[in-house]
């Protein structure tokens, strides 16, 4: 009895130090989808996040061990319509890993699943870099990720069956605490409707728009070109006649370009932390909203 007592405690101590492995491996090419994955699956699965909020996610480079993760996902989440061309097809090729090539089960673009915004008439690569199936930048509109959220609950019941029961209430409890917190946004930023920004980049196109916020102008003289003199200049000018509210930039980009406008036009500029990461107080997608407008209303006054 003293033998079968030690080995059962061996046993309770052998599970506590090394937990049964997580159903599913997800690879999320945003802070943002891995965020979610993780409130819709638990422990679950593992995540990984190929990006932090500090990186461009338009310029990402497809390293040996992006390669070796992509190899061993069951779920590769993406924002898809063309953001990470640049990185993630090489990470799919060099992966080898039939379960997540584009068109299995194992391979999820979020933007595939909303209204897209900004979808051009006219594709020019000398208007800069814009992207064909329209703004990619979908997750900075709560309702979005109400959207997408329910379709990754669907699509991990998908791959794991045998844990769907939990993915199913792991998903309605989020999106019951999601809508809490998305009636309590929009009262709170009710004040910041008709708002005029300047933004870095069009990074920021769906925040403005579920919030009824107008974009006055860009510090890009086109997407994806840097800040220049000139641009900058007009840019002052116009300010000059028509002020917007407030400059705004992301979390990964520079606040050089930023801190000229504002200085010279005195107009507010506040940093906004774009995804999970980018503040210290967005660690997950419900602080992203949260500290969001939190700047926004302090920097609108």
């Amino acid at each position: 009895m003293k033998t079968i007592l030690k080995l059962l405690n061996l046993l309770a101590f052998a599970f506590a130090c090394f937990p049964a492995a997580a159903a599913l491996n997800v690879f999320a090419c945003e802070p943002e989808w891995g965020s979610l994955a993780r409130e819709l699956a638990g422990d679950k699965a593992v995540v990984f996040a190929a990006t932090t909020a500090l990186q461009d996610p338009h310029r990402i480079e497809a390293r040996p061990s992006l390669i070796a993760r992509m190899r061993s996902a069951d779920l590769v989440v993406c924002s898809g319509a063309d953001l990470e061309v640049g990185w993630l097809p090489l990470l799919l090729r060099q992966s080898g890993n039939a379960k997540v090539q584009p068109g299995s089960p194992g391979y999820f673009e979020a933007s595939q699943f909303v209204a897209r915004l900004e979808i051009p008439k006219i594709f020019d690569r000398a208007l800069g870099d814009i992207h064909p199936g329209g703004n990619p930048h979908i997750h900075l509109n709560p309702r979005n990720i109400a959207k997408v959220a329910e379709v990754i609950a669907e699509r991990m019941t998908q791959l794991d069956p045998a844990n769907a029961t939990d993915y199913k209430a792991r998903a309605a409890a989020f999106q019951q605490r999601w809508q809490a917190a998305l009636q309590r946004w929009e009262q709170q930023a009710a004040r910041l409707k008709g708002a005029t920004l300047v933004v870095y980049h069009k990074d920021m196109s769906y925040f403005i728009h579920w919030l009824g916020m107008r974009e006055a102008g860009s510090l890009e003289p086109k997407p994806g070109i840097p800040p220049t003199p000139a641009h900058l200049a007009e840019l002052l000018e116009r300010m000059k006649r028509e002020p917007a509210k407030v400059i705004v930039y992301s979390a990964y980009s520079s606040p050089k370009a930023a801190e000229f406008l504002s200085e010279r036009a005195g107009i507010p500029m506040v940093m906004l932390p774009f995804t999970v990461g980018g503040s210290d107080a967005a660690k997950d997608l419900f602080g992203l909203f949260d500290d969001s407008i939190k700047r926004l209303l302090a920097a609108v006054k």
